[in-house]
């Protein structure tokens, strides 16, 4: 972010009438002291012995170098009246940046110091140089070092005499060059590609508009307010604050607020080079909070505290929840994401000359970010761009299914759903529930956005099932047909990567689990809900509370999840009432009765696996889940197989004697016999 050439000419042409000046008044000290020498000042030989003459003169040229009062001033004058300079004070800083503009100054110097001779500006030079000298020059509190425009070397010497120079970043500044301080390089990175907000997101006009108003005020001469971006969009947050950057004319930097110095020195030097650099040039900087378990909240608050409450400029922070003190005044501002209509026109514009039908169907099931969807586009597209329609859209699909894969990941374990209806064996009555739920999944955004129920209605938008019966039963299968048959990721709950013995911690990763889901819009399933779904207890002490808590939250999670998720369990007197009133659909599975067990027996064997002389009529009469079906069928494969022979009747009832002794039932030889009597006479 550079001036124009022509300011670079006549900032330039200033500098150089500054520093004529500059030498005029070294060479007059000097012949004070007793010296005398020839000096150059820019084009003209100037008098060996300077005089008031050639003083008015240099001062003369130098007023003849001065802007017009509308237009922008030389860098010098810009920071002095930036950091409100004493002409004393600008002065001697033009003494310490001529040392690394022009190389007669050390010369001058030196011979301005008789007899010490010392090459450079020191304290002492200035205060015999320049009109209006104060001693206060030298506090740590006058701008000049407070702001580390000028440093002192050499702590040996007398403070008066020590060397004095200039910090390389104010030396580029008055030559007209602008970057960024190296030393905040490590800490700091640009944000040069956040996305851009468009018509598409009128319901983040009104988030936009008080943003911007309340930087504009505070800029002409109010209170800088720090702006709290809330919520979980956080690529949507920072492509508004970078557009609101961009429209006040600021550069904005991105910093991490894990990586701010926790030693109070270093971060009050960080504090005071940003707020400098904000004084410089317009930036601004955009503050991330991190949203994952093992960061001390309280001690990075009060980091992020001290640090705002030392540096100035415009600030934004990245936090889901307010921070109740950063040290400055503050404005609050929800960000929410995209709603399914907006979702629809920003896919239409990422996938110009397409069918629209592609963003509606991707709008209906994923609630992508913003920012995100132009990439997820530009990225398809880019790896085929031949691509018709229909495949576009198998691909965009699997894109959206896997953003959020990551982040759920960490608390969850995906499901490889490959199980379809027709692998399915259940009464009638429950499997017309179950296509009840995935129709509902499928058409919810007709329902919910064409049909007007969201908005009479803001919570209970996501579609929640019960799943109960006993183990075997098929509980998980019919989550994995459902998944399949809407082609969306299946997550089952670790409960060991969710549940903290830390106050707020299950809180947090169940917020966290949430939110990747309606992302990604997957498919939740809590097997074995009771741990995490059971009765509210009597408080009876601070754990019985805090479990409360938790079971409070997730009552108010799960009504406001717009995915589906569906609860699993063999336990259902065992959950809170509460939670089987938001519940959309409860599906019993019972115990399969003989027509479904020779179902699953003819069924379960895949058509690869060699069979012979299997009657299923028999093999209905073992009162066996689905679950344990399988398992003993899998067994009489192994069996089969080290035998090198096609699997029997009477494998078969090996490996349901096994499956028995393994669930600690009594093994009944009477109907094994009669099960098996075929394979027995085979």
């Amino acid at each position: 972010m550079n001036a124009p050439a022509s300011w670079h000419e006549t900032n330039a042409a200033w500098l150089s009438a500054a520093l004529a000046w500059l030498r005029v008044r070294l060479t007059m000290l000097a012949q004070a002291v007793g010296e005398t020498q020839n000096v150059r000042g820019g084009d003209t030989q100037e008098p060996g012995l300077a005089d008031g003459e050639a003083l008015r003169e240099a001062e003369a040229r130098l007023a003849a170098c001065e802007l017009d009062a509308t237009g922008p001033l030389p860098s010098l004058l810009t920071l002095s009246r930036h950091f409100e300079l004493s002409p004393f004070e600008q002065s001697v800083l033009l003494l310490c940046a001529g040392m690394e503009l022009d190389t007669r100054i050390a010369d001058l110097c030196a011979r301005a110091q008789y007899p010490a001779r010392r090459p450079y500006p020191t304290f002492a030079l200035a205060m015999s140089l320049f009109d209006d000298a104060a001693w206060d020059l030298m506090s740590p509190e006058r701008p000049l070092r407070y702001w580390q425009l000028i440093v002192a070397a050499d702590a040996s010497e007398p403070f008066i005499t020590r060397a004095l120079g200039v910090d390389e970043r104010i030396v580029s500044f008055i030559k007209g060059l602008n970057f960024l301080d190296e030393r905040l390089a490590r800490f700091v990175v640009p944000v040069t590609d956040a996305g851009v907000w468009t018509d598409a997101q009128p319901s983040q006009k009104a988030a936009l508009t008080r943003v911007s108003d309340a930087l504009k005020y505070a800029m002409q001469g109010g209170a800088l307010p720090v702006i709290q971006l809330l919520g979980a969009a956080g690529a949507d947050k920072l492509a508004l604050a970078h557009g609101v950057a961009e429209h006040l004319g600021c550069r904005l930097y991105r910093l991490v607020a894990e990586t701010l110095p926790e030693h109070a020195g270093e971060l009050e030097q960080l504090a005071r080079l940003w707020y400098r650099e904000a004084m410089l040039w317009p930036v601004a900087l955009y503050i991330e909070l991190p949203d994952r378990e093992g960061v001390d909240e309280a001690k990075l608050h009060s980091t992020l505290r001290r640090f705002l409450s030392r540096c100035d400029g415009p600030c934004f922070i990245d936090t889901r929840e307010p921070v109740s003190s950063v040290g400055r005044q503050s404005v609050e501002v929800d960000v929410a994401r995209p709603t399914p209509a907006e979702q629809r026109k920003l896919w239409s514009m990422a996938l110009p000359g397409r069918d629209e039908h592609l963003g509606n169907a991707l709008a209906a099931q994923f609630d992508v970010k913003a920012g995100q969807i132009g990439r997820i586009a530009a990225q398809t597209l880019a790896r085929n761009p031949q691509a018709d329609d229909e495949q576009l859209g198998v691909e965009l699909w699997q894109a959206c299914s896997e953003s959020a894969r990551p982040a759920l990941n960490r608390l969850a374990a995906r499901i490889d759903a490959r199980a379809g209806w027709d692998d399915l064996v259940l009464p009638h009555e429950q499997l017309e529930l179950l296509r009840q739920i995935s129709a509902q999944v499928r058409q919810r955004a007709v329902v919910y956005e064409d049909w007007g129920f969201a908005r009479k209605m803001n919570r209970g938008l996501g579609i929640s099932a019960l799943f109960s019966g006993d183990s075997g039963t098929g509980k998980t299968m019919a989550a994995e047909v459902i998944a399949n048959d809407l082609r969306l990721s299946l997550y089952r709950i670790d409960l060991s990567a969710v549940v903290s013995k830390y106050i707020g911690e299950t809180e947090a990763n169940l917020r966290r689990l949430f939110d990747a889901a309606e992302d990604g819009g997957a498919i939740l399933l809590f097997d074995e809900c009771d741990a995490l779904f059971g009765k509210r207890s009597e408080v009876k002490d601070s754990h019985d509370r805090y479990a409360n808590i938790e079971i409070n939250y997730l009552l108010q999670r799960l009504e406001s999840y717009r995915g589906l998720a569906i609860l699993a369990t063999n336990m259902r007197a065992a959950l809170d009432t509460a939670f089987t009133r938001r519940l959309r659909f409860v599906v019993h599975f019972p115990f399969p009765a003989m027509a479904e067990r020779k179902a699953i027996w003819q069924k379960v064997f895949p058509r690869e696996t060699p069979c012979r002389q299997l009657d299923f009529e028999r093999l209905a009469w073992l009162t066996l889940s689905g679950g344990n079906i399988h398992s003993a069928a899998l067994s009489a494969a192994f069996l089969a197989a080290r035998a090198g022979e096609p699997v029997t009747m009477e494998r078969i009832m090996a490996a349901v004697r096994t499956e028995l002794t393994k669930l600690g039932r009594p093994v009944n030889e009477g109907e094994l016999r009669i099960a098996g009597s075929l394979g027995a006479r085979g």
